[in-house]
Parts: structure tokens; sequence; C-alpha cells
């Protein structure tokens, strides 16, 4: 955790924004999941989403790589309106990576065998594709699992692979869905470190949302707290937990990150 301690005392000052949700609502039915919701991702950035289960965190990805549309409100992504933008145009013109929370992969292929598949439709250039994912494999420590199916790795190992399978785009932003869900601390530890790591590295700007707040925040610039399907609360996580809408939304009074 050394390095995620090391890079955290730096403080966040690009502003320029790369992402932002302008006014977004959104009902299924009857139910409202989003009202007038804002929010903006500013370039090289980690953003972490927290809030109860079903208060729409993974909802927030959907609109973002097109897989639903909003109600009303604007998506903006390097100041261009993409509401219009199919969910393919949308990914690989503006280069969106998402991370799911379950799956991701082909579970009757190797490690190199996902890779390549994925790689053969991203990748047109044989020699930089092979390179690519040898360089993968190695900075995800999956050399021993090369020619191992997907179907028997670890949580942690499972994990690894996605974030692989989504850096092969080399996107501009990448999407986590609870990345640390039932996985063991060390895993997250290394999670943590590897989502840092895209940050400082590849100047990737990354959202992640998950219930674990702790985990969380121990990874992220800034975080936001969804309720009632809006923003109540966002800063840095130091000064989120002291927010008294973030503490009534969400923390309670007794949360401490250490």
């Amino acid at each position: 955790m050394s390095n995620i301690k090391k890079f955290r005392i730096k403080s966040f000052k690009n502003k320029k924004s790369i992402l932002k949700l302008e006014k977004i609502s959104l009902k299924f039915g009857h139910k409202i999941i989003l009202d007038h919701l804002n929010l903006q991702l500013n370039n090289g950035q980690i953003l972490g989403l927290l809030g109860p289960n079903g208060v729409g965190k993974s909802t927030i990805f959907n609109l973002i790589t097109g897989l639903i549309s909003p109600d009303f409100g604007k998506i903006f992504i390097d100041t261009q309106i993409v509401n219009s933008y199919p969910i393919y145009q949308r990914t690989k013109k503006f280069k969106i990576g998402f991370v799911p929370q379950y799956g991701g992969f082909f579970h009757d292929l190797t490690v190199h065998d996902n890779l390549k598949a994925i790689g053969e439709i991203s990748i047109d250039n044989i020699s930089y594709r092979n390179e690519k994912i040898d360089s993968l494999i190695s900075r995800f420590e999956l050399d021993s699992m090369r020619n191992v199916k997907a179907n028997i790795l670890s949580g942690g190992q499972k994990k690894k692979l996605v974030i692989a399978l989504a850096l092969l785009a080399e996107p501009k932003i990448l999407l986590l869905d609870e990345p640390f869900a039932a996985l063991d601390v060390m895993t997250i530890k290394t999670l943590q470190e590897i989502i840092v790591n895209l940050q400082s590295d590849n100047n990737i700007s990354v959202i992640l949302c998950d219930h674990q707040a702790r985990d969380l925040l121990a990874c992220v610039d800034t975080a936001a707290i969804i309720h009632n399907g809006k923003v109540v609360a966002q800063g840095t996580p130091s000064n989120l937990i002291q927010n008294i809408d973030a503490r009534n939304a969400y923390f309670g009074e007794s949360f401490k990150i250490n």
C-alpha cells in the first residue's frame, strides 16, 4: 500500500472536464432513479461513487456507455454532447472502457486467448497487438496463468484479467463496477494499487463504484455520495467524511477511514 499512500498525498489539480453529466433524470416505471443529477470527472482523476444498493450507481455507468438513455439531461465527453451516440460508437470514438462486477471474459478460453480475442477486435497491427498482450500479462502478474482457462482463476485473477481486457483498447475513461466485491483483503490492496497506477502511469480517468466505502476511499481523489437520485455531497475522502450531508445520507456518525 506504500505506493497508494505516496500517490494519494498529491493534490489533484487538473480541472479540465473529460466527462460531465448535467441535470440527468431517469425513471424506471414510476420509480425515480436519478433526479437532475450533476456529476463531473476531470482529466486524469479517480472518482468514486458511493451510496446504498439500488441508488443508481451502476445506472450511471449504463448512461455513460450508452446502454440506456436518460429521460432528461445531457452527457458530455470532451465537451461534446453524446446522448445520440449508440453504445459501440460512443465507447470506440471516446475510448470508454468498462469493467463489470461479474463476468466480462470468455470462461472457456485461456488468459492469453481471452486477450487475443479482444485484441483482434481493438488492435489491427498484429505485432503491436502481440506486444500489448504480453505486456498486460506481465503487468498484471498473470504469466503463470497465461495458458490457464479463465473459469478456474481466482477472484482476484479474474478481476485483473477483465481490467487487462479493458486496457487493450487504451481507454481514456475507465469505469469499474464494484471492483472489490467478494475479494479478500490482500487482493483488494493489490487492486487499489492497480487502480492508482492506471491514473499515474497511463493518465486514465477512472470512475469506480463500490458499497465498501473504506476500500473505495483508499484509492480515489474525490468521491460523491448518491442519495435520492442526486449527488448530495462530493469531495476528497478526508473532507467527505466530515460533511454533514454525507454522514446523514450514507456514512453515519461513527464512520472513520482508519
